[in-house]
């Protein structure tokens, strides 16, 4: 080819064209094959096919109590309205009536004698349980054991086949943002449905309890997938879908296998998940925080207040120590703290780390069974409460130095919103509150248990301290 008919196919663009042909037919093995090599899947097909069969969908019925007059509401509470007293009498004689309520989810199978896993709120209060495998097949299914605070539970099924197909739980450890998941579920009752995302972050925390390390995923999850499997691609479960944002789209949440391995173990075992306990109060160490106790990096959990006599305080846990270790395991904020103690095994002797006056302090905690009692009385104030428009926490040396508060016990009030009931009650970021219902007040736990009982409607009474000034305020409950 000449020189002038090369000059002639640049100017006209024919040859950026040539080229790029040239470079496609050379290079194009190679690019396919950089594409496998990262694991970009050309079909999903195989995978889902693998899957499916060990989803099942889930159908209960429970039984539910309404009022025995649609009427009742508007008419039989109130007896200052005429014909009050009548009304009343009248619709106390009519009772409630029971009716029959039914909802669907998902669940799969993890081993031949019919063991399933699912979400604790898809069988939760269920008289009777049905299960449908992929092939059509339907048997009877009772709970082996639920945990609510991680919404998991284990049902079986009496089978008389042993060729029941299984899902293995993976490593959700190994999980990394960008991995490609699938979802198999059954939404709205769409029996086998499988819906293909990413993972689109790790170590979510919700809200929905003090064990929350939820991954998200943008494969589209619907009412009725719940308690279905998420799966990599080499067809492991590596979490159990469980929520959704309703707010949101491309917002789905899956509990990772790593807890469900643990939890699931001892719903098999015992039928119930008991953890650990070591009786601290704690918060996550804010960027304030950290610079306020010395540290350039936000990390561990700061210990704003101790059980007395329990497992840490014999220890030698002091309030304002910063929990970064525990049992060997790095603490990175409060939640990761109360997952960490809730799977040490309880009589277990863990090798605690504390920064303590810009120190590290090295520590040793035999770790106790978390009881109902305890809690109850669990003092976890990971974040600020908010009621009636004002936030409270504990009282840390950061609120003690801000405030200027000298009182060691109580709840403090951080933060009021303009206009909400506490702003009109006259209340103060600042202000401790030291009684609740006449009811001492010295720790969060305490705060939540007296606002527990406050009944709904009545006025809550509470006692207050502003500098060296004592003041009640009353506010409707709500």
């Amino acid at each position: 080819m000449t020189v002038r008919r090369l000059a002639l196919m640049a100017k006209t663009g024919l040859l950026t064209v040539l080229l790029v042909i040239v470079l496609v037919s050379q290079g194009g093995c190679e690019s396919k094959g950089r594409i496998e090599q990262i694991g970009f899947p050309q079909s999903f097909a195989d995978l889902a096919e693998k899957i499916k069969p060990a989803v099942v969908n889930i159908s209960t019925t429970s039984t539910v109590k309404v009022p025995g007059t649609p009427f009742h509401q508007f008419f039989g509470p109130n007896d200052q309205e005429p014909f009050g007293d009548f009304f009343k009498h009248f619709f106390n004689e009519v009772p409630d009536q029971e009716m029959k309520q039914q909802s669907l989810g998902s669940g799969f199978i993890i081993n031949k004698d019919g063991f399933i896993i699912t979400n604790n709120h898809v069988v939760d209060n269920a008289d009777e349980i049905k299960v449908k495998l992929s092939d059509g097949r339907e048997y009877k299914a009772r709970v082996v054991g639920r945990d609510a605070k991680t919404d998991l539970a284990l049902i079986k099924i009496s089978s008389l086949f042993k060729d029941l197909p299984t899902l293995e739980l993976g490593d959700s450890d190994k999980i990394r943002v960008g991995d490609w998941v699938l979802a198999v579920g059954n939404p709205f009752g769409l029996e086998q449905t499988v819906t293909q995302g990413i993972i689109s972050a790790t170590g979510r925390v919700l809200g929905s309890g003090p064990y929350d390390d939820f991954l998200q995923t943008d494969a589209p999850i619907n009412p009725g997938n719940s308690g279905g499997p998420l799966v990599n691609l080499k067809g492991e479960v590596i979490g159990i879908n469980s929520a959704i944002m309703p707010s949101g789209q491309g917002l789905g949440f899956a509990i990772p296998s790593s807890m469900a391995k643990s939890v699931v173990s001892q719903l098999k075992e015992k039928g119930k998940v008991i953890r650990g306990w070591i009786g601290v109060t704690i918060q996550t160490v804010t960027p304030d925080l950290a610079k306020s106790f010395g540290m350039n990096v936000p990390k561990g959990a700061l210990v704003s207040d101790v059980a007395p006599g329990g497992p840490a305080e014999r220890g030698g846990v002091k309030r304002g120590d910063i929990i970064v270790t525990f049992d060997g395991r790095s603490v990175k904020d409060a939640n990761s703290l109360s997952r960490i103690v809730a799977e040490t095994p309880v009589g277990n002797e863990a090798t605690v780390s504390v920064m303590r006056n810009g120190k590290e302090v090295s520590l040793r905690i035999r770790v106790e069974e978390m009881t109902e009692a305890r809690l109850a009385t669990q003092t976890q104030a990971q974040t600020p409460v908010q009621r009636f428009g004002m936030k409270v926490d504990g009282i840390t040396p950061q609120w003690r130095q801000q405030f200027g508060i000298k009182d060691k016990s109580g709840v403090v009030v951080v933060g009021v919103e303009a206009g909400s009931i506490a702003d009109e009650a006259g209340i103060q970021a600042g202000d401790v509150i030291q009684e609740v219902n006449h009811k001492p007040i010295r720790t969060i736990a305490e705060y939540n248990a007296a606002m527990g009982k406050a009944e709904q409607g009545k006025p809550v009474l509470m006692l207050l301290k502003r500098g060296k000034q004592t003041f009640f305020v009353t506010m409707e409950s709500s």
